[in-house]
């Protein structure tokens, strides 16, 4: 997948688990990288981690501040000439209680997290893929996108936004150049899922380097005939 090399990919949530394991792999295929996040220290472990050698760039940003998010593409775009694609990762996951008792606080909190910061993302940096004249949205839904489950409420519907985004993106820069996909990931080993759910079989999960390849898959041109797909990535599960 050399047809990443010294392509600009931005990642958002960068600071986290996924976003880190994502910067790697693409770092791995050439690509300079944007990396983006809330926790400056937490990105500046996720540059220590990249291979020798890669172009990075790693930012603080407040993703539900669409000034901030605008300043920040602007940056990127400055640092690295061009932006090639977007790897939307930031995003979380809370159970909560049942619809008849969630607050309005708890409803926004995960359609701000899922939803809206994709959505912030994707419309500042849609005009530089299109200068560009070429690139990749992928976004991360969930498996949980496609089936709502009680005391999980907010969490499906904001993650079934991002699979409705990603159709929508697709249909709306099909003849772009730019293709949209997302990555819909069941239960990902991760130190804290591992915490919650000890008694789990962990071999059966998502590991983060399989769905970091996923990702990295669908930014390249290997994925060229594919657009507006939700790609289920659910390990063994």
């Amino acid at each position: 997948m050399r047809d990443l090399k010294d392509k600009t990919i931005l990642i958002t949530g960068a600071s986290g688990n996924l976003g880190a394991a994502t910067a790697c792999a693409f770092a791995a295929q050439g690509a300079r990288l944007a990396l983006i996040g809330r926790d400056p220290e937490a990105l500046r472990r996720t540059q220590t981690a990249l291979p020798a050698g890669a172009d990075s760039l790693a930012l603080s940003v407040d993703l539900l501040d669409p000034e901030q998010v605008t300043v920040m593409v602007e940056q990127v775009a400055s640092r690295f000439g061009a932006i090639h694609g977007l790897a939307n990762i930031a995003g979380g996951f809370s159970m909560g209680p049942a619809i008849r008792d969630t607050t309005e606080a708890e409803w926004d909190a995960m359609l701000d997290l899922n939803a809206r910061t994709a959505f912030h993302c994707a419309r500042a940096v849609v005009p530089k893929l299109l200068t560009a004249g070429q690139g990749a949205i992928i976004n991360v839904a969930a498996r949980a996108a496609l089936r709502g489950v009680g005391h999980m409420g907010p969490y499906c519907i904001s993650k079934a936004a991002v699979v409705t985004l990603t159709e929508t993106l697709a249909d709306e820069l099909k003849s772009s150049g730019i293709r949209v996909n997302c990555v819909l990931p069941g239960t990902l080993d991760t130190p804290q899922n591992r915490a919650a759910m000890p008694d789990q079989d962990h071999s059966n999960w998502v590991g983060l380097d399989a769905l970091a390849d996923v990702i990295v898959f669908l930014a390249s041109d290997l994925s060229r005939g594919i657009t507006g797909a939700a790609i289920p990535v659910y390990g063994r599960s």
